[in-house]
């Protein structure tokens, strides 16, 4: 089977607010469970106390990319975010 990739940097071509939180959306989970806890901003910024609200952290999510989760990668009508088994991709 072959599958047609676009891959997107971005670090370089960042997401709009709207693309974050409709990725978020197709993922089922909060934006907290989106976050890369091992970015130096995520220590920094002091998220692991999650004080803030979803819309906040998305707001840091496009300010700081470094703290989200990745690859991210998705389909027609789902996204999957972090360590990834291939085959589960459908």
């Amino acid at each position: 089977m072959k599958i047609d990739i676009e891959t997107r940097d971005f670090f370089k071509e960042p997401f709009t607010e709207s693309e974050l939180k409709k990725i978020i959306k197709m993922t089922d989970k909060k934006p907290f469970e989106l976050l890369r806890k091992r970015d130096k901003m995520y220590k920094e910024l002091e998220l692991e106390n999650n004080k803030k609200t979803d819309g906040q952290i998305i707001k840091l999510m496009i300010k700081y990319p470094g703290l989200i989760l990745r690859p991210i990668i998705i389909t027609k009508n789902k996204a999957i975010v972090g360590k990834v088994d291939l085959k589960n991709i459908k």
